[in-house]
């Protein structure tokens, strides 16, 4: 696996690199506020990926009871200032507490250091039922946030 492509994690959280592309932008030339959560969404994901676990794994479970799936359950953003088309955006993820079928993370998007955008996540655990579960324990570990 290249993990280039996944970012890295340091000093306790993970940063993501992402350019701005055309489709990522309104007749105006800034980014689409929408495209802000794609952004997000690629930073979660990445991060988990590094931290070594498959999200394919974790929905593949034979069992529908014994699959994880991660779900947005709540999100607040603050927009402070546009990105703009060909922009080098870095998205920093930082995990903030874990409680039992909950987990809290802390994003922003970045250019060249400045705060571009900052959300407050909430994400639910469920089974491949879409009912809450706990976080397995081994990834609750690894987000060095056991309950």
């Amino acid at each position: 696996m290249d993990t280039t492509l996944s970012g890295q994690i340091q000093d306790g959280s993970h940063r993501l690199a992402q350019r701005v592309y055309y489709e990522d932008t309104d007749f105006s030339g800034f980014v689409y506020h929408a495209r802000y959560l794609h952004f997000f969404e690629r930073g979660r994901t990445d991060f988990i990926r590094l931290l070594g676990v498959s999200q394919g794994q974790l929905h593949a479970q034979s069992d529908p009871v014994d699959a994880v799936a991660f779900v947005v359950r709540r999100m607040e953003i603050d927009f402070k200032s546009p990105a703009r088309m060909d922009d080098v955006l870095t998205i920093i993820t930082r995990p903030q507490e874990v409680r039992g079928a909950r987990m809290m993370l802390d994003q922003e998007i970045r250019r060249d250091g400045d705060l571009l955008s900052s959300a407050v996540v909430t994400v639910a655990v469920v089974n491949g039922l879409g009912r809450a579960r706990r976080l397995p324990e081994t990834l609750s570990a690894k987000l060095g946030l056991a309950d």
